[in-house]
């Protein structure tokens, strides 16, 4: 319903992102790297290094025999279907990311992505214990951001396109489109919608980024700010 093109939330402790930035350039460096394997090759990857299920419940061998199959909970997030897959959460970490890491510092926000990667994978594997196919993308990390966000700074003015009948580009608060971001999430699970996206993994991953904000941000950093 919401394409959000960016926000005006200026950054009050750092002047540069250098590891939201990185994880940017991390994800789109593998994705480019994987995108160039032929497509055995590229398909070998996904499967390896993608969190499959049946996988961790050592129904099936693990893949790469190197590879601890815990170690999946974090690769899977640098891992993309396709480069719209892999450009929605770029542009979503692009936005949304700065002002998290702001809020947090950095190490502490290197440290909450992946913990959000980690908690988003461990939704997905426990509503699905029985999948074989392999989780891959940024998607679950990312909505750990946006919770952060939608907590940090629900005030906070978004410019979006608005596809309602016409596309009409407007300016709102963070919460509205946040908002009704997870309430869809919640909808396609509550429909038990047939679709190959990991609705649980957005769900666990926005609700661990608002946990994991509160215990990590700043002492000094408010809560619900962004006005």
């Amino acid at each position: 319903m919401f394409f959000p093109l960016h926000d005006k939330n200026p950054k009050r402790h750092i002047k540069f992102a250098y590891v939201n930035y990185s994880l940017i350039a991390i994800t789109i460096i593998a994705f480019i790297i994987q995108s160039i394997l032929p497509t055995a090759t590229e398909n070998s990857v996904i499967i390896g290094f993608g969190m499959i299920p049946v996988v961790i419940n050592d129904i099936v061998q693990q893949p790469i025999a190197w590879l601890p199959e815990e170690m999946t909970f974090v690769t899977y997030a640098f891992l993309h279907a396709d480069w719209l897959h892999l450009g929605s959460n770029i542009l979503f970490l692009w936005i949304f990311g700065d002002n998290i890491e702001d809020a947090l510092g950095h190490g502490r926000y290197l440290v909450f992505y992946l913990l959000c990667a980690i908690i988003a994978g461990l939704a997905h594997y426990y509503m699905n214990l029985d999948s074989n196919g392999p989780l891959i993308g940024a998607s679950g990390a990312v909505a750990g951001v946006m919770g952060a966000y939608v907590l940090l700074f629900p005030y906070a003015r978004l410019f979006v396109i608005a596809n309602i009948i016409i596309p009409i580009p407007l300016a709102i608060p963070a919460f509205w489109m946040l908002g009704i971001w997870i309430l869809t999430q919640f909808f396609f699970v509550f429909i038990n919608s047939d679709e190959p996206i990991a609705w649980w993994a957005h769900i666990g991953g926005f609700a661990s980024g608002i946990i994991l904000a509160i215990v990590l941000k700043r002492k000094d950093f408010p809560l619900l700010g962004g006005r």
